[in-house]
């Protein structure tokens, strides 16, 4: 029985799972997207969401934890500088797995992980959108177009514009 282990084994030992992950952990950080199959997508989800929020917080110690888990000092960089400053306000979920189907060579079910906001497509469109539109009350409406009503005669705008 396997009661309380959670950890995805990926058909490998301890030091290799370890090695697979920092490795998909470096090259996802230093290039915002990779592909692989699902099931190391999801591992890798798990194991690079904490160290993004390491990344966060800019001090010797959490550099030199996330060190010890990726082992390549251009990912640390990359991390710390370009990644933190993009994902400072977000509270969680900085990856997004895309399932893309079945690999030709082995019939294993592939998928996309990326940073959620380094993607132009979904990230900036949506956010756009929710800052152009303010959130008001129902109250406050009703003020705005009385306002704008008695600015906004023709009669008046007429003799300012000759």
């Amino acid at each position: 029985m396997r009661h309380g282990d959670k950890v995805k084994n990926l058909g490998r030992k301890k030091a290799h799972r370890d090695a697979l992950l920092s490795n998909l952990a470096c090259q996802l950080i230093q290039h915002k997207r990779i592909v692989t199959t699902t099931a190391k997508a999801k591992a890798l989800r798990v194991y690079v969401e904490p160290l993004i929020t390491k990344g966060k917080e800019n001090t010797t110690h959490q550099r030199r934890v996330v060190f010890s888990y990726l082992q390549d000092k251009e990912a640390i960089k990359e991390l710390f500088g370009n990644v933190a400053e993009k994902v400072g306000g977000r509270p969680g979920g900085y990856t997004r797995i895309i399932k893309l189907g079945a690999r030709v060579g082995d019939n294993a079910e592939t998928a996309m992980i990326e940073l959620v906001d380094f993607n132009e497509i979904y990230g900036k469109g949506k956010g756009e959108e929710k800052a152009a539109t303010k959130k008001t009350r129902r109250a406050g409406g009703a003020k705005k177009k009385a306002e704008t009503a008695t600015e906004a005669t023709p009669a008046e705008k007429a003799p300012e514009a000759e």
